[in-house]
């Protein structure tokens, strides 16, 4: 995830997040390798970014370059809708508001990013001091990205991943052959894990969750796929 940044004093460039679930799981399994998550923090190229994280008091920076853009778009609109949608936008900015953070309807949405305003991408607000951490945990969280992990002797991973994917879509993001090959789907709840030694004791004491693939992978939950290719 590349993060854009306006306003705010933090080392550009690979950023590791320490998670505190994934550090909890790498303690107890004690695997050879420990993957973590990275994001990239950069000040160039905010239209590249995948969200944007900015200072309270640099946030017009972005929001009068939104406006021109849709007060542009809005006079050489013919849509009664679009106009309508683009009014709303413009208000909103007024108010000091982000794009992402409307309520809109798909359609809606889909005007929007045909129309690329950059705090439609997802963007945190930040008013004083915060740490690498909370500021990366604060971008996923507006993005809708959870993690789930992977854990066992040979390493211990977390895996970033849209909110509500299923099963199947998770299992892809491991490998395209698991999701190719899919059957089925061992889930422990994070909190389950950490209470027992293993996946073996996990599913003795009926804390395991067998599920097909369009189950919903929630946040935190370790899994395991069953596939056959």
């Amino acid at each position: 995830m590349k993060i854009y940044l306006s306003g705010l004093a933090f080392d550009e460039g690979k950023v590791k997040y320490n998670d505190e679930r994934l550090i909890k799981l790498s303690d107890k399994f004690k695997p050879k390798k420990v993957a973590p998550f990275f994001a990239e923090l950069t000040t160039a190229d905010p239209e590249q970014a995948d969200a944007i994280a900015v200072r309270k008091e640099t946030l017009l920076d972005l929001l009068i370059p939104d406006m021109e853009k849709l007060e542009g778009r809005l006079a050489r609109s013919e849509s009664q809708d679009e106009k309508k949608l683009l009014v709303k936008c413009i208000r909103a900015m007024e108010e000091e508001k982000v794009l992402c953070d409307l309520e809109l309807s798909v359609d809606e949405k889909n005007i929007l990013k045909a129309l690329a305003p950059l705090t439609f991408k997802p963007t945190v607000v930040i008013d004083g001091d915060i740490s690498t951490d909370e500021l990366i945990a604060s971008v996923l969280k507006k993005a809708g990205i959870i993690f789930f992990y992977t854990a066992g002797k040979d390493e211990c991973k977390a895996w970033p991943v849209e909110k509500n994917s299923n099963a199947v879509t998770c299992a892809g993001k491991i490998h395209s052959d698991l999701a190719r090959g899919f059957i089925r789907a061992d889930v422990v709840p994070f909190d389950g894990m950490m209470s027992v030694f293993n996946m073996h004791e996990a599913k003795e004491k009926g804390l395991v969750k067998t599920v097909e693939k369009n189950h919903i992978i929630e946040d935190g939950d370790i899994i395991e796929i069953k596939f056959n290719v």
